[in-house]
């Protein structure tokens, strides 16, 4: 059965004049697809490519298509610029700001950060935005958290790159009893929140559901401490690699005392759209027919993942449209 519905008000502009209100609902509990199903989005085209990239009216009317496609989520993800040797400095807009945006301008895709780079904002700042846009959303944000990988994005803003496993332990100690319990008292080597307090409290009295991207030993453990979801990524038709990942994360679940089928399994895969001319048959991705597609979903669904996110070749609505059709397929 579907979760229990809500009722939530909120503001939809409706021209760059007016604003109605009107009633929406969203699910008590975020955690899968229509009857219990597998949730399906994809990652939003929010960096510079080659040079171009979308202004945010594209990429708001980028997200709508994925919603009109019947997709359950889009994503974003955090970064400041990327620089790579003998290439040129690629850009990209400030996620929180999208994010906010996009909460107002969609109305049924759930929203989420795949990941919000934790050492760019303080924990508790973060916590108390991740509320607020969840806010706005009317309860469909989901927050990705990771620990940052990109050192020369930390170099040219100027923010510490060493210690980044345990400036993300610590920052979790503060975000997680935020989100959960609206408080914190910690003060810890790096960070600090003594005596702070979340208010106003978002929709959900629990806050926003926190997911962990991680593979290493010891990311998975802090995944297994603290985390609602954890994802893995980028997969294609080979369902070796996920059977193994999910050993480790169901070891790591064990070593800190955890039912891992408390764990929502989220995976990142990799979905291309190619010319006829152009079709492999590559495990890397998942590509082909409608059809085809469909049933490498229906694959990652038996396996018991929760929620698939998608990152299209090409990375445009065409491609969101062509997966919603999958998507229909599949739920058939």
């Amino acid at each position: 059965m579907s979760a229990p519905l809500r009722a939530l008000r909120k503001v939809i502009a409706t021209n760059a004049w007016e604003t109605e209100v009107e009633e929406i609902y969203v699910a008590d509990e975020l955690s899968s697809g229509p009857d219990g199903r597998m949730k399906v989005g994809v990652i939003l085209p929010q960096a510079e490519d080659d040079g171009q990239i979308l202004r945010y009216s594209e990429l708001r009317d980028t997200a709508l298509r994925a919603e009109a496609a019947g997709l359950d989520s889009v994503w974003v993800f955090d970064h400041l610029l990327f620089r790579f040797p003998d290439q040129p400095t690629a850009g990209i807009w400030e996620v929180w700001t999208v994010l906010s945006a996009l909460a107002e301008a969609t109305t049924r895709v759930e929203l989420g950060t795949l990941v919000m780079c934790v050492p760019f904002r303080h924990p508790a700042l973060l916590a108390k935005m991740a509320v607020t846009v969840d806010e706005v959303s009317g309860g469909r944000f989901i927050l990705g958290l990771g620990a940052g990988w990109h050192q020369p994005e930390f170099d040219a803003f100027g923010m510490p790159f060493d210690h980044k496993v345990d400036r993300f332990e610590e920052a979790l100690k503060i975000i997680t009893p935020l989100l959960r319990e609206g408080k914190v008292d910690y003060r810890g080597t790096h960070y600090a929140a003594p005596q702070c307090e979340l208010r106003p409290r978002g929709p959900r009295d629990s806050g926003p559901p926190v997911l962990v991207a991680s593979f290493k030993l010891r990311m998975l453990r802090l995944t297994a401490q603290y985390a609602d979801s954890w994802n893995t990524a980028w997969l294609g038709t080979d369902m070796t690699q996920l059977s193994e990942r999910r050993r480790n994360m169901d070891a790591a679940c064990a070593e800190v005392g955890r039912d891992s089928s408390t764990v929502t399994v989220t995976v990142g895969v990799r979905v291309e759209y190619p010319k006829p001319d152009e079709m492999s048959t590559s495990g890397d991705y998942i590509s082909g027919s409608p059809e085809q597609v469909a049933a490498a979903l229906r694959a990652y669904e038996e396996a018991g993942v929760s929620h698939l996110i998608c990152a299209c070749s090409p990375n445009k609505a065409e491609s969101y449209e062509q997966l919603g059709e999958a998507l229909r397929i599949l739920r058939v």
